[in-house]
This record gives C-alpha cells, sequence and structure tokens, in this order.
C-alpha cells in the first residue's frame, strides 16, 4: 500500500514503491531467515522494518543491512525461535510519501515438548470441585466429521443453499479448485433437500450468506412461503440450538416482514463464529458458515474524490493474510462486475476496490469490512465540465479542392471561436463557419496555397488544434487525357507518337512504359520532356511491338498515370490446330478457332490445305477463294485413306503462318463407342502386381461397335481421381498391372475404345488387395506328429509348415500360456520352429500353434513328453486265490507319479518252456491275476516299468510251484441262448420350434435310438447340411446336436433330422426364425429354456440306455460276449451321465445369471423345471445304483465259473493221464478255456473299475444334488 504526502508530486520526483517485494517463509527453528525487499523512489527511500507482535531493535536477533550490489535491503534471523513466527512489515519512506507491504514467517518446531507436567512437590487438585453443572441443551444431529480424501460435509451444506455464481467463491474457502465433479451428485442432494422443504415450504427464495453490515450487525436471511404459519423456526450454531427474539437488542434476533425473514447477530464477537443453521420444522433452509478471522486494518481505506467519468480507488491493507473482505456502500454490498473492481494482492494482504466510471450517483460512503473489522471512507464524483468528445484532426487537401475542419463539444449549449494561425477568424476571411449543436465545423470551398495553416478551436477553456496542409498533386486535362488515350495504328516499319500536356507542383518526374516495361531514350526510342507536357517517339514499329504504352507523372504529392495502345499492322498469326468433327466415308467435317493475333486488322478468311497420308505433298482445298467461316466441310476425300488437315489466317496484309496439322482422320462412316468388357475377371496376384483377362465387348449394329483397344484404370481406396496403367490402347484382353503397393487396397476399371470414342467402364464390384489370393491358414505335411518322445537333455525341434495368404500372424502356447523364453521360436513365411535345446522334465506338455491371418485361424496341438527310461519296481509278491491262478503284487515304480503314462509289463517263465512270454501288458495297476498255473512246475515272473521309452530292468519274482493233483475230466458246456437287440430307428425326444436374435448362436437337439446304431443327416430347406463347414453337428450316444455360432436372416427355414438304418427311416422337422434387433433378455430366457430341454433331453435318453442295459442284464447269455455288450453298454452311460453333468452344470450358470435379473417369474419357471431335473437326478442314481448291485452279483458268478473251470483243468488233466488218444482234445479244450479265463478275468477288472467309477458317479450327483438346492435357496433368496 502506498500512501501519497502531497496532493501534487513535483516533476521528476516520485512516492516510494516496492519494485520487489518479500516472500513469504517457513523455517526450521534454529536456522536462518532473509527477508529481501527492493525499492525505488526520487529522493530515495529510508528502508525500515517492524512485525505486528513485536519489536525487531534487538540488534542479536535482527539484523538489518542493504546490499549495494544487487540493490537489495535484508532483514536478517539469525537465530530462528517459534515465538517470532509473525507477520513482519517492511516501511519505505520519503518526504512525498510512504510504502508498506508485508510477508508472513511461520517456524517449524523440532523435538517433542511436554507440556502440563505436574512438579513432585504439587498438591493434586480436587477435581469434584471443578465439575459443573450439566446443562441440557437442545442439539440438532451432528455433520460427520471430515474423512482423510474426501469432502468436508460442511461443503455440501453450504453448497446445497448457495446460488450457481457463489459455488466456486465457497469451495476456494475449503480449498477445492476444481468443482465440475460435484455438480451431479449435488443436483441430486438439492432435489432431495427440495422434496423434504416441500413438506413443510410452499415457495423459498433469495437466500443470502451470513454478512457484517457497516451498522456493526452480521445479517442473514431468505424469502421464504410456509405452508402452516405456526410451523416451528429454529436457528442453530454448530448444531446447538440458539435462542432468538423480535427486538433489535437481542444478540440474535429474527425480524419478519411478509414473506422477508431476516436473521441478526447484534455486535458480533469472535466468540459468534460458527456453523449457523435454519430449520423449519424438521427441514432445514438456510446453512451459511460465520467466520471472524483474527485481523486487523493496518492501513485503513481512506477519503477519496474524483472527476465524473474517471476511475476512484479505495485501498487497505489487513494484518493478516485474507482470500477476500467486504465491500460495501451504506445500502447494498459491492459485488466484482463491469462498475466495481475488486483485487487482492498475492499475499492476501492488500485489498483493492476500483469504482470505474464515476458518476454523481457515486457519491457516498464506502466500507471495508474483514472479519468484524470495518473501515469507512467516502467518495466524492466533481463536475468535468465541458469537454471535447472529438477534436480537431490534421487534414490534407489539394489546391482547387474543398477542405472542412470539425470537432463535437460535450455541450449543445456552448460556443466556441475559430483560429488560424492564432489569428480569429470570421466569415469574411473567406470560410465557412458552422455550429450544428455539438458539432462546430470550418469549410474552405477553394483551397490555394495559403490556406496551409495551424488551426485551432476554442470554448470556455477548452482548445483544440489541427494542421491543414495543402498539396498540389499531378494534373492532367481531361481533353487532352482523352485524345492519348486514343490507340495509335500504323503499318510495319513506321514511325508512332504520342504527346501529353500536364501541370502540377515542381519537381516531376516524368516516366514512359511500354507493357509495364521503362522506356529509355535510344536508337528507335525518342523521348522529350518539358515543364509542361512530354512527347514520345517509336521509329520503324514491328508487329511485336503493339501493346499497352503508359506515362506516369509523380510528384511529392501523388502520381497521375496515363494509357495507350500502340496496334502495329501486319500478317495475322497461326490459328489453333484444326478440329475433326465428324467423318464419313465421302466428307469430312472440320472447325477452327481465329488466331490470336489477327494482324492488327481484320481477318478476311482462312486457307485450308489437306495432306493425304503415303504422300510428300499438300494441297489447297479451297481452290475458289479464303473460306469466311471457321468451319469447312471437306469432300474431295477418298474413302479409306488417312488424311492431315492445317490452317492459315489471311487479313489484308495476305495470309499469315499456318497452324500445325491436326490428328490423322479416315474417311469412312462413323464408329459407336463399344460397350462394357464381358467377364472380368481377376487371374492371378501378390504384393506388387495384379493380372486382369476379359472378354471383349459384343458388337450391336446401330448401338454399340467393335472395340479396338482397351484402357486399363485403377484408384487407390484412399483416392477421387482414377490413373490409366496404359498410355495407348491395348488390342490383349489381358493385362498386368505393375508396380503395386503391398496389400494396398484398389478399385480397377477396364474401357473398351475404338474411333468412336471410349465406352462405359466395367470394374469389380469390391475392391482389391494387391495379395496373392486368399488362403485360410492349413498346415502341410504328411508326417506331422501330434506326439513326440524325447530323452530328457536332449534337443527338441518341432517344424510345423503351412501355407497362408496374406502372410499370418503366428503365435506358440504351451499348456495354454506363453512359452518359456529359453524356447526359440523360428517363423519364416512357409513355416515355423520351435526348438528347446536342452529339453528338461518341465518342458513336458501340450505345444499349441496358431496360424492366423485375414481369411481364418488354424491351430495345431504337439504333445511334447520329456522323460527317461523308468527305475524298477519295487519286490514283487506272489499269492493264489484261485486254484490254477497266480496274482502278483509289487511296488509301484518311484516314476508313476510323474509320469502318467507309464505302465508296467508282466512275462512268464515256466520250468517246462525256458523262454520267457509276456501275459500281461499295459497295466496301470500294480497287480496282476496269471492264469494256466499248471501243477507241478515251478513258474518265475518278471515286471517291467515301461513308458514313451522302453523298459525298465526287470524285477525278479521268486519260484512258484504247486503238486500235481489228477482228477476225473469233466466238461459242460452250458446252452446258448441268442437274443435280438435289432430295432428301426425312431425319435425319443424330437426337436423342437426355435425363435433366436439375430447375430447369437442356436442350439438345436433331438434324441435318436436304433440298432444298428441310425444314420443321421441334418438338412434346411431340404439341403444337406453334414458337409457344411459354417454348421458344427455331433451324435453322442444318440443325443444329435446342431449349433449355428452367429445366426443371421439367411439361416431361417424349415431344418430337418432324417435317420435311418437297414430296418427303417424317420424324420423329424422344426422351423427356425431368426429376430432381427429384438429383446435380449428374451431371447436370453429362451437359452435357458433350450438349456433346460437339453437337459431333459440327456436325462431321458440316458434313462432310455438304462432301461435297455437292465433288459439285457436280464436276458444274460451264458457267452462271453455278452459280457462285452455290457462294457458296452456301461461306457454309453457313463457318456450319457458326462452329459447330463454338463447340461447341470450349464443350468446351475444360468441360474446365477438370473441372480441378478428383475423377471421374477422366468426364475420360477426355471426354478420348476430345475427341481424336476433334480428329481430325475435322483432317479438315474437309484438306477446306478441298482445296475452296480447287478454288476456285483455278476461278479460272485464268474468268480464261481472261475472255480468250475479250475475243476475242470484237474479233471483234464487226470483223463489226460489214462486216455492218450484224447491229449489233443484236452489240449485244444485246455487252450479254448484258458481264453475264456483271461476274458473273464479282464472283465472282471474292468468291472471292478467300473463299479468304482459308478461310486464316484454317485458321489457327482449327490454333489449336484446339493449345489441344485442351494442354487433354489438363492432363487428364494433373489425373489
Amino acid at each position: 500500500m502506498i500512501t501519497q504526502y502531497v496532493e501534487q508530486v513535483p516533476a521528476g520526483k516520485s512516492t516510494p514503491d516496492f519494485s520487489r517485494k518479500p516472500m513469504p517463509l517457513t523455517v526450521q527453528e534454529g536456522k536462518k531467515a532473509f527477508f529481501k525487499a527492493m525499492v525505488t523512489g526520487e529522493p530515495a527511500p529510508t528502508v525500515t522494518w517492524g512485525r505486528n507482535k513485536g519489536e525487531v531493535a534487538d540488534k542479536e536477533k535482527y539484523k538489518t543491512r542493504y546490499d549495494e550490489r544487487a540493490r537489495e535491503h535484508i532483514l536478517e534471523i539469525p537465530d530462528i525461535k517459534p515465538d517470532q513466527a509473525d507477520t513482519y512489515k517492511c516501511f519505505a519512506t520519503n518526504e512525498y510519501g510512504k510504502a508498506v507491504c508485508t510477508a508472513t514467517l511461520n517456524v517449524m518446531e523440532v523435538g517433542f515438548k511436554k507440556k502440563g507436567q505436574t512438579g513432585k512437590g504439587q498438591v493434586p487438585q480436587d477435581f469434584r470441585s471443578m465439575l459443573k453443572k450439566t446443562v441440557v441443551v437442545t442439539r440438532k444431529k451432528q455433520l460427520p466429521p471430515k474423512k482423510e480424501g474426501e469432502i468436508d460435509p460442511k461443503l455440501w451444506e453450504l453448497l446445497l443453499c448457495a446460488p450457481k455464481k457463489d459455488y466456486e467463491k465457497i469451495c476456494f474457502d475449503f480449498g477445492v479448485t476444481d468443482f465440475r465433479w460435484m455438480l451431479k451428485r449435488l443436483s441430486q442432494m438439492k432435489k432431495e433437500r427440495k422434496d423434504e422443504q416441500a413438506k413443510v415450504v410452499e415457495n423459498l427464495e433469495n437466500v443470502k450468506q451470513i454478512e457484517v453490515k457497516p451498522n456493526g450487525t452480521a445479517e442473514f436471511g431468505l424469502d421464504m412461503t410456509l405452508w402452516d404459519p405456526n410451523s416451528t423456526i429454529n436457528l442453530y450454531k454448530d448444531g446447538t440450538m440458539v435462542p432468538y427474539g423480535n427486538d433489535e437488542k437481542s444478540k440474535h434476533s429474527l425480524k419478519k416482514t411478509g414473506t422477508k425473514y431476516l436473521f441478526s447477530i447484534n455486535n458480533p464477537q469472535p466468540e459468534d463464529a460458527g456453523f449457523y443453521q435454519v430449520d423449519v420444522d424438521e427441514a432445514n433452509v438456510l446453512t451459511t458458515d460465520f467466520q471472524v478471522p483474527a485481523v486487523e486494518f493496518i492501513a485503513k481505506i481512506k477519503d477519496v474524490k474524483a472527476v465524473e467519468n474517471e476511475d476512484a480507488i479505495f485501498q487497505c491493507a489487513l494484518s493478516t493474510p485474507l482470500n477476500r473482505i467486504t465491500w460495501s456502500t451504506q445500502d447494498t454490498s459491492v459485488e466484482h462486475g463491469d462498475k466495481y473492481e475488486i483485487t487482492v494482492s498475492e499475499d492476501k494482504l492488500i485489498h483493492t476496490l476500483r469504482v470505474k466510471d464515476c458518476a454523481m450517483a457515486d457519491n457516498g460512503a464506502y466500507y471495508a469490512i474483514a472479519g468484524i473489522a470495518s473501515s469507512r471512507a467516502s467518495l466524492k464524483v466533481e463536475d468535468r465540465g465541458v469537454q471535447f468528445v472529438s477534436g480537431l484532426s490534421d487534414t490534407v487537401a489539394n489546391i482547387g479542392e474543398r477542405a472542412e475542419l470539425s470537432c463535437k463539444l460535450s455541450s449543445e449549449t456552448s460556443k466556441g471561436c475559430w483560429y488560424k494561425n492564432g489569428k480569429l477568424l470570421t466569415s469574411e476571411d473567406g470560410v465557412t463557419i458552422i455550429k450544428d449543436g455539438a458539432c462546430h465545423k470550418m469549410i474552405i470551398d477553394c483551397c490555394t496555397n495559403d490556406d496551409a495553416a495551424v488551426y485551432r478551436f476554442e470554448a470556455e477553456g477548452r482548445k483544440s488544434e489541427a494542421t491543414l496542409n495543402i498539396q498540389d498533386p499531378p494534373k492532367i486535362d481531361l481533353d487532352a487525357l482523352g485524345k492519348f488515350s486514343e490507340p495509335v495504328i500504323v503499318k510495319a516499319g513506321e514511325n508512332a507518337k504520342w504527346k501529353l500536356p500536364f501541370s502540377g507542383g515542381e519537381p516531376m518526374t516524368i516516366q514512359w512504359y511500354k507493357d509495364d516495361d521503362e522506356l529509355l531514350s535510344g536508337l528507335n526510342v525518342k523521348i522529350e520532356t518539358s515543364p509542361s507536357e512530354s512527347q514520345l517517339r517509336l521509329s520503324k514499329c514491328q508487329r511485336k511491338d503493339s501493346g499497352e504504352v503508359k506515362i506516369k507523372i509523380k510528384n511529392e504529392f501523388g502520381t497521375k498515370e496515363a494509357i495507350s495502345k500502340l496496334i502495329v499492322l501486319g500478317y495475322p498469326g497461326a490459328p489453333a490446330a484444326p478440329k475433326v468433327v465428324s467423318a464419313f466415308k465421302d466428307c469430312i467435317n472440320l472447325t477452327w478457332s481465329a488466331p490470336c493475333d489477327t494482324g492488327g486488322t481484320k481477318i478476311v478468311g482462312y486457307n485450308l490445305e489437306k495432306h493425304k497420308k503415303g504422300t510428300n505433298y499438300r494441297s489447297l482445298v479451297n481452290q475458289e477463294g479464303p473460306i469466311k467461316d471457321t468451319k469447312y466441310a471437306v469432300k474431295d476425300v477418298i474413302e479409306g485413306a488417312a488424311y492431315e488437315f492445317r490452317v492459315s489466317a489471311v487479313n489484308l496484309s495476305g495470309a499469315g503462318e499456318p497452324s500445325i496439322p491436326c490428328d490423322t482422320v479416315f474417311a469412312r462412316n462413323p464408329m459407336k463407342p463399344p460397350g462394357k468388357v464381358i467377364d472380368l475377371k481377376l487371374t492371378s496376384s501378390n504384393y506388387n502386381t495384379f493380372s486382369l483377362a476379359w472378354t471383349k465387348p459384343t458388337e450391336l449394329k446401330g448401338v454399340q461397335d467393335e472395340a479396338q483397344g482397351y484402357y486399363v484404370e485403377i484408384r487407390p481406396i484412399e483416392n477421387l481421381e482414377w490413373t490409366r496403367c496404359n498410355a495407348n490402347p491395348i488390342t490383349l484382353t489381358s493385362f498386368t498391372v505393375l508396380g503395386l503397393k503391398a496389400m494396398a487396397t484398389y478399385w480397377v476399371r477396364v474401357i473398351a475404345t475404338n474411333y468412336g470414342g471410349d465406352g462405359e467402364p466395367q470394374g469389380f464390384d469390391n475392391y482389391i488387395i494387391a495379395m496373392p489370393p486368399p488362403v485360410r491358414p492349413k498346415f502341410k505335411g504328411r508326417n506331422m506328429k501330434n506326439f513326440v518322445v524325447v530323452r530328457s537333455g536332449n534337443t527338441v525341434r518341432l517344424n510345423i509348415n503351412f501355407e497362408a495368404s496374406p502372410l499370418p500372424d503366428i503365435s506358440w502356447l504351451k499348456d495354454g500360456v506363453s512359452v518359456p523364453k529359453h524356447v526359440t521360436i523360428t517363423n519364416s513365411d512357409i513355416g515355423s520352429q520351435l526348438l528347446i535345446p536342452t529339453s528338461e522334465h518341465s518342458d513336458t506338455g501340450i505345444y499349441t500353434i496358431t496360424v492366423k491371418n485375414l481369411v481364418g485361424l488354424e491351430t495345431f496341438n504337439v504333445e511334447i513328453r520329456v522323460t527317461d527310461e523308468p527305475k524298477p519296481t519295487g519286490p514283487v509278491e506272489l499269492e493264489q486265490n484261485v486254484p490254477g491262478t497266480v496274482t502278483l503284487s509289487w511296488t509301484p515304480s518311484p516314476d508313476e507319479k510323474r509320469d502318467d503314462r507309464l505302465h508296467y509289463m508282466v512275462a512268464k517263465r515256466d520250468s517246462f518252456k525256458h523262454t520267457w512270454r509276456t501275459v500281461a501288458d499295459n497295466l496301470f495297476n500294480t497287480k496282476c491275476t496269471v492264469i494256466n498255473i499248471l501243477p507241478g512246475r515251478e513258474y518265475y515272473f518278471r515286471v517291467f516299468a515301461k513308458n514313451d521309452m522302453g523298459l525298465s530292468t526287470p524285477t525278479e519274482s521268486p519260484a512258484w510251484g504247486t503238486k500235481k493233483e489228477r482228477a476225473k475230466f469233466k466238461l459242460e458246456m452250458p446252452e446258448t441262448k441268442a437274443f435280438d437287440f435289432q430295432s428301426p430307428p425312431s425319435f425319443i425326444v424330437p426337436l423342437k420350434m426355435r425363435t433366436a436374435p439375430q447375430g447369437y448362436e442356436c442350439y438345436m437337439s433331438c434324441a435318436v435310438k436304433g440298432d444298428p446304431a441310425p444314420r443321421v443327416t441334418w438338412y434346411r430347406n431340404n439341403i444337406s447340411l453334414n458337409t457344411n463347414t459354417n454348421y458344427y453337428i455331433t451324435n453322442v450316444c444318440g443325443v444329435c446336436s446342431l449349433l449355428i455360432l452367429k445366426v443371421g436372416p439367411k439361416d431361417s427355414g424349415e431344418y430337418k433330422v432324417a435317420i435311418n438304418n437297414p430296418l427303417g427311416t424317420a424324420e423329424c422337422s422344426m422351423m427356425l426364425n431368426v429376430r432381427v434387433g429384438g429383446s435380449t433378455m428374451g431371447w436370453f430366457c429362451t437359452q435357458q429354456q433350450h438349456n433346460l430341454d437339453q437337459l431333459s433331453e440327456s436325462y431321458t435318453a440316458m434313462q432310455t440306455r438304462i432301461t435297455t442295459l437292465q433288459q439285457v442284464m436280464g436276458m444274460r447269455d451264458a457267452q462271453m460276449d455278452t459280457g462285452l455288450e455290457v462294457e458296452e453298454r456301461i461306457l454309453a452311460l457313463e457318456e450319457a451321465q458326462k452329459q447330463a453333468q454338463q447340461a447341470a452344470e450349464v443350468a446351475l450358470a444360468t441360474s446365477e445369471k438370473l441372480k441378478n435379473t428383475d423377471l421374477h417369474s422366468q426364475i420360477w419357471a426355471l426354478h420348476a423345471d430345475m427341481d424336476t431335473r433334480l428329481a430325475e437326478s435322483q432317479q438315474v442314481a437309484v438306477s446306478v445304483a441298482t445296475l452296480q448291485a447287478m454288476f456285483k452279483n455278476q461278479s460272485e458268478e464268474f468268480e464261481a465259473v472261475k472255480e468250475g473251470v479250475a475243476a475242470i483243468l484237474s479233471s483234464s488233466s487226470a483223463l489226460a493221464a489214462s486216455v492218450a488218444g484224447l491229449t489233443g482234445a484236452v489240449a485244444s479244450a485246455n487252450s479254448r478255456v484258458d481264453e475264456q479265463l483271461t476274458s473273464m478275468e479282464a472283465l472282471n477288472v474292468q468291472l471292478e473299475e467300473q463299479d468304482s467309477e459308478l461310486n464316484e458317479l454317485k458321489v457327482s450327483l449327490d454333489l449336484h444334488k446339493v449345489v441344485l438346492y442351494t442354487n433354489s435357496q438363492e432363487v428364494v433368496a433373489i425373489k
């Protein structure tokens, strides 16, 4: 802030000012602090320092100095203490004024200081005596405390009650600089607040935040209309109810005038600061924040005098920085805008109010209010008097022309006088003086050199001056100018002459130009100039001298130009080449244009010459005289001959130069342009070229004639212009376009042409890409392996060859993730190589190569197994459970845990035959039963661990032998019973009508039966789909399905399934409707119903299989083939059970999706269907348990058969000893029995495994039951 001591500062002197102010500091305790300032002023100001809460006179704590080199005044505080934190002031003073600026010092304390410690000798205080009586105060619900990183709840409350124009100001007080993201939430909160207010308030407007008024009260209020005038109005401060009265003497008062409610705080003090809220009943209608900062006025505002239409400035300085203060007149507060400008200094201490364009109405008192402190000053606006609205301006006039000087006063009644060079002017001095209201004019009708002077206008002590300058530019007499402008016409070789008089102020410069080139005196150019005239003479003019002749006259006041024209007569120039309009066998019609150079005279005609191709002479066509027109029909022609024509112009001087010949023209009847080429096709393409072929257009008499050539044009897709690939027509019906950009896109067309012109272009319907023909990626190579075994430590090298166009993107994955870093991938245009330099066991896995381009993608899986030769098994133990058999058991190989393909092989050797024979292979368990163990022999066994690398070292078993007992041989063959399973094909579950939205997948299925298994064929509109790759068709255990991945309108129609076997044929059909733009939720529910239908079909098919199997088991044949049929049925049952499990999982996933929907009816329908499926699953579990019991009974029967066979073997041995003749028959019987026992043993093992798997299936069904029950509970919760 600057205070001026005198009203007028003398010239060359100035009041003090700061060119650089001290900066605010934050310094750690014990460090140094420096305040630096630079001042200006004349005479040089004296600089002193001070502080708000203390003195700076202690030289040990405060040191002041002046740095002459940097011209800085410095206040140094060597050792900062916490009590030195304050606002410091810098004063710059000279005899004409004083300048003050402030800067704050903040001190950061170091260490932890204990407060309030009680000395050892102090007596403990009696806290009971310090207790105060509790006063019950009515409180409002408290706002939640501000959380770290969130908006202060007080800010939301203030914004809810504030107008939009105050948003930025309120947010700035809370440190929020960007509040746009808050507006959406604020709008919602305002809507909720208005709904609450609408219950008690009919109308609410003009909400005003709290302000301290010049009379010393703080006021805030609003306009509102209550539904119930008796509603309770409560005032709260920081959540506590504040009582208020109706008189102005109360501390808090409410004044009601009509619908206007005004709350006042009389004589506000610092303790009155707080968060005030006004509630009507329970609804909040006003919220305001009353802040009373600890601030004082260091310099108050002072009275200001201003002249009308000038600005007035009020300025004050505060002891504490504030973002803003309140400026007010006696009646209202002042806002920043067009009339008032409110500014704040950077340090927030100096606040300024500028009253713009002061008027008499601005007189009065002005207040600056900071917190509860205020400062008052008055503004006095003085009348300015008569002023010039617009003064005189310098004017330039030419001799003989009219000149005018004018000005305008602020008063229409004021009179004035005109002066010329200080001498008063009147109408007798040859000037015209006019007063038109506030406008005053002086007019000189005909200016002379004497009128050049300084003119002044004076009115009521105000004056304005201007200079009138008189000029004398060059002038040309109009008659002489008109004569000069006429063209000068001469014949070639003659002289041309121009003359022009002029006048104007001296000196003058005369220049002559010919076609904008300056002419200088020379051999054929002569220029003569006098003070009043100039002449030009051109000798021996030629045709090329024709053109524009210009004279330029220039002096210091201006330039004048005159233009003439020179025409030199001569022979005409050559016309343009003739054009052939039409040609016939007996006539050729020509036309041409007149020459640009006519030779200076009129063209009287033209000479036309013809030249027959093959001759060396030209003949004149117009023997009877020049052709008057610019067209001519030449009839002296020979049919089929080729001619060239040229023309020359003839004027009064004679014939000029001939034109260039026209294009060769044949004397024959005209042709029609050809039609479009036929069968345009692309024969080949690569990245730089593509080849085209077509068939010549047909010839239609009178419509289109034969094509004599072709043009090929291309256009890049990003351009609009076509480019011809061949400059001259080609006669072949094929063409190769060269120089293409790889993978660029082009439009291509071919145009047929003949002498009649170009035909219509023929192009492709689609653009062409510069690339080889598109080829979907496919893998090549007969020896491609999908399983590779590698010994650990060896190199793995996979070479995969493929074919694809355009060049594909290649990626490798190992078990679905990226390959490890030590695996090297090398790609080429025709293949890819995977290289593992040194393989490890961890490299075992399935490697997938994906080849993808614009046409499609293809994948190929290769399983790589890195292993070593297996380690041998543990000791082998032998045990006999059934006579004639030995059961081997052993400890598994250590490699079994990490090699899932490891299995075992058992070899046998007896004392009779000394060769080893394999008795069992591909064993994946550690137990094996060997049959055909004869008594009286010793047997030896070996067990090998076996994997893809080979066999381990064998594990030897101890010797095994039994005593030989002979018994009577008796063989009884069971009766065989045949059962016919054959049946004609039929549908268990037919197709159902489907409606699918466009763009989604569509799934159709049905269930069939028949023996032999029927052949299934799918049809759409009676067209077979079995070989169509756009449809995915499967047939698993009689459940036939068809999947369309992305259904479209073209897929609508009748779909039919035909099944047949040798016993008959059956058909089933349905209609598929594709809905375009339908409801996605409707389709989703349809899909869920479809999934449930599929689940039902799967269970139905499975139940049918179980029933059939039960019938088979009930009619079980004694033959061993019956066991094989049972095994097939079991496999079918397992497959059907898996499908049922998958369908159940789909249903579970569907119910999970339906959790988040509102379609209650659909959820309950789905829930009912799932309950049905649960019951069916339980029935299947019962059927499976029954089947399991049947399998156990069959196992017991098989054990009995084995014991019988053993007895048969014993009897066979006894019979062989007594009946030698039957040895061959017995051996044959033994062999057959051995085969039967082997088959039964294998069947027994398989039945045991099936028993285990069926138990697991039962557990899985129980788990599904639990999941379905849980899902049903969740559906109920959703509802």
